[in-house]
């Protein structure tokens, strides 16, 4: 009987071997045959690899080495401006930081847009590009969107206010509101120029970046009415057209147009002859 035991547990021991050397060597095959197929889409798809952020970076944070790391990237998908040397992203004879400008999530890929030059101040001066200039508009809960803004956004600027001829009369009936700027792009909310506000806050000012004389049209409206913004959308790349809406186009009203009769002069003449001629001769009007 024991003799018939062990048998039954050598033939058991065996099978069990077996089955382990068969699934060990299936494992091998299939971890071989994955090996190649990633070797040859690799020869499919060229890639070069992208310094890409290891967790979110925020405004202002100080770009470390150990913030990044290096991921294969489709070389024919690689998003401008991204760092590939990083001889570059941080430049061995200079030992100053990059500074994040704007947010970047995990696993995207660095871009020179959204960094500084190493040591470069992150202020309002390296938002502005060439030919631009910074002026800061004042908003409250209603003109400013209801605190939804973020730098970085695009807007749209109106002004309301009467329209003065320059001879005392002011055109119209009422307030006038027209479109005076486009797409216009905020670089900072209050103090703030970083995009990380999660949650809306109403702002007392925003700035934008324009152009010389857009700094002077909008603190001439500034002065002379009342400005509000309009949120352009985020994939919107059309450009709002001329708008301009008073309270009669506004509530549909005709303009009428008012004839005023201007009285004649009356003119009083006597008639006298001369030779074979009557002539008629002006005189004052007595009565």
């Amino acid at each position: 009987m024991r003799m018939v035991f062990g048998l039954v547990l050598l033939a058991g021991i065996a099978l069990a071997g077996g089955a382990v050397y068969l699934a060990k060597d299936r494992i091998g095959e299939y971890q071989m045959a994955n090996a190649r197929a990633q070797a040859a889409l690799a020869q499919i798809v060229p890639t070069v690899d992208v310094f890409v952020a290891v967790e979110p970076l925020k405004y202002g944070q100080q770009l470390r080495r150990e913030d990044v790391r290096q991921v294969a990237w489709p070389e024919n998908a690689i998003p401008e401006g991204s760092f590939t040397d990083e001889a570059e992203l941080f430049p061995e004879n200079n030992d100053q930081l990059r500074v994040v400008l704007r947010a970047i999530e995990k696993d995207e890929a660095i871009m020179l847009v959204k960094v500084t030059e190493p040591g470069e101040d992150t202020g309002l001066t390296s938002r502005l590009e060439r030919g631009t200039r910074a002026f800061t508009i004042k908003v409250d809960v209603s003109s400013g969107v209801s605190g939804f803004l973020r730098p970085g956004d695009r807007v749209d600027i109106y002004w309301t206010g009467r329209v003065d001829l320059g001879d005392g009369i002011q055109r119209g009936s009422g307030d006038v509101t027209k479109l005076i700027e486009a797409g216009i792009k905020l670089i900072a909310i209050d103090q703030s120029a970083g995009g990380e506000r999660s949650e809306a806050a109403i702002a007392q000012t925003v700035t934008v970046a324009v152009k010389p004389n857009q700094v002077a049209a909008l603190a001439q409206a500034q002065s002379t009415g009342k400005l509000a913004l309009s949120l352009v959308g985020a994939e919107d790349d059309t450009i709002a057209s001329s708008i301009e809406v008073d309270q009669r186009s506004l509530l549909g009203i005709a303009n009428e147009t008012v004839k005023v009769e201007v009285a004649k002069e009356k003119v009083c003449t006597i008639r006298t002859r001369r030779g074979a001629e009557v002539v008629a001769i002006p005189i004052p009007c007595t009565n």
